[in-house]
């Protein structure tokens, strides 16, 4: 089973998130603390990040993971908000496997985890 760490500090979204992952046969970590997150990161196959809170600096804490070294194995996934797609560009320009909008991650998200984890 692999073991996701999903850094969403919205509880309802994030809520979802977990059970959808759940029920998809992942082991979910549901975390809102970025430094948490990032420890938790480091036993896990996939981080899911959500990047349509900009206090929460998503891109910065994937980029200094990419730049420590600190990501190995281990996949990231990012969502924003359709409405800015700047916020894409910069996560994907921080070094994220995999960008979409959050209307993706709420139909798709344990579909997107597995085509990241097998490839």
């Amino acid at each position: 089973m692999a073991k996701v760490v999903a850094l969403v500090p919205d509880l309802l979204f994030g809520s979802k998130v977990q059970s959808s992952f759940g029920a998809a046969g992942f082991e979910c970590q549901l975390i809102g603390d970025p430094q948490a997150a990032r420890a938790a990161a480091a036993e896990s196959d996939l981080l899911v990040v959500d990047l349509t809170d900009a206090d929460l600096g998503g891109s910065e804490l994937v980029a200094s993971m990419v730049a420590a070294g600190e990501t190995g194995q281990l996949k990231t996934l990012g969502f924003f908000s359709h409405v800015e797609p700047h916020v894409r560009e910069a996560a994907l320009s921080a070094g994220f496997d995999l960008v979409v909008p959050r209307s993706r991650m709420n139909r798709e998200g344990p579909q997107l985890a597995e085509r990241l984890l097998a490839g």
